[in-house]
């Protein structure tokens, strides 16, 4: 498991040498401090690849989801949310949107993302998972360390992660 740093110490400690996502994000589970060795999924409203994550083992791991920015349509809501929390995943970063906000705030995950929308996305099998992701200005790829609390989200390396 990552020992929770708080982001500002991170970049006092390290500057630009980490990368940070540029602000807009919201908290909306039950942890607003997580952390984990990321991994991603790319999905553009369909949420297929989030609900096949769900049911993975996700002890000390953080999943970054890169919706397009799309608030048409939430890829997350409570029953994911509650099946990544029973699976031991830290927390999920949403470049989208999440439904069932009063459900999420109850469940011990770490949640973020753009807004509410009460629509539900599509499921037609699409998307990517376990790739390269550019959100709010910074890079996140599969074995990275994020952090993430009340002042932002934080990237960093493993060897980075390893180091502090």
């Amino acid at each position: 498991m990552i020992a929770l740093r708080a982001t500002t110490d991170l970049y006092d400690a390290l500057k630009d040498e980490a990368r940070y996502f540029l602000p807009g994000l919201r908290d909306f589970g039950g942890k607003t401090r997580f952390a984990g060795v990321v991994t991603t999924a790319r999905c553009f409203e369909d949420n297929s690849r989030l609900k096949e994550l769900a049911t993975t083992d996700g002890r000390g791991k953080v999943l970054v989801v890169d919706g397009g920015g799309s608030l048409r349509c939430a890829l997350l809501g409570d029953q994911i949310g509650a099946e990544l929390a029973r699976n031991g995943w830290e927390g999920v970063v949403v470049n989208g949107c999440v439904r069932d906000v009063a459900a999420l705030g109850g469940i011990p995950l770490g949640v973020k993302a753009l807004g509410p929308n009460p629509r539900a996305s599509t499921r037609r099998g699409e998307g990517q998972r376990d790739l390269p992701v550019t959100m709010f200005g910074a890079l996140c790829r599969p074995g990275d360390v994020l952090f993430a609390d009340e002042d932002g989200v934080a990237v960093l390396t493993a060897e980075q992660a390893a180091a502090l």
